[in-house]
């Protein structure tokens, strides 16, 4: 009886414990599947830079027509603040103006009824940890009728991972997740998505 009493806290530790680290290690491959969905979805969809789509349309200088557009011409970051609403900061972005579509932020966060979006692979995902850049990939040319072709990345910033067990037992604090990211080369940048 005294045997089983001093080793069932250190068990029922290493129990829970595992429990716990196994949990963590799903939450990291949900992040990492919500990643990879939110870059294919706004991949395929209109871009959230509202001034992404002219960047390549409105070059004034008649000599850089149908001339490829050098890496690094432009580079938009958008994210949403703790509320949900999004913003974009870049190249073309004007001071006062968010420069972003909301509906298609929450297009990537959320889905559609036909696509899953990246909340739904990480229920716990707050619009304010994702952060999706547009930069230019050095494909496409100047005056493509369809715009840009950016290279998409989309990422989770500052999400944390949680513990229920050793946070109550050993008083383990929520540890922040290491960014995770997703990067793929823009397609077609339509006006709607399928």
């Amino acid at each position: 009886m005294v045997e089983a009493t001093i080793v069932m806290p250190l068990l029922l530790t290493l129990l829970l414990g595992f429990v716990d680290f196994g949990y963590a290690f799903y939450q990291w491959n949900a992040a990492s599947k919500a990643v990879q969905a939110g870059a294919r979805l706004a991949q395929i969809s209109t871009p959230i830079a509202t001034a992404l789509s002219s960047e390549t349309t409105t070059q004034a200088d008649t000599t850089l027509v149908g001339a490829a557009v050098p890496a690094d011409t432009y580079d938009y970051v958008c994210t949403a603040d703790s509320a949900g609403a999004a913003s974009c900061t870049g190249t073309s972005c004007k001071s006062g103006d968010t420069c972003a579509d909301q509906t298609f932020f929450d297009f990537v966060y959320d889905g559609s009824t036909s696509r899953a979006g990246m909340h739904d692979f990480l229920p716990n995902l707050e619009k304010s940890q994702v952060k999706i850049e547009y930069t230019a990939s050095g494909l496409g040319y100047w005056t493509r009728p369809s715009g840009p072709v950016p290279t998409i990345t989309v990422s989770i910033v500052n999400h944390p991972f949680q513990f229920f067990f050793l946070g109550g037992l050993l008083g383990f604090d929520n540890i922040t997740m290491p960014s995770m990211l997703s990067t793929v080369t823009g397609e077609d940048l339509k006006s709607t998505w399928p």
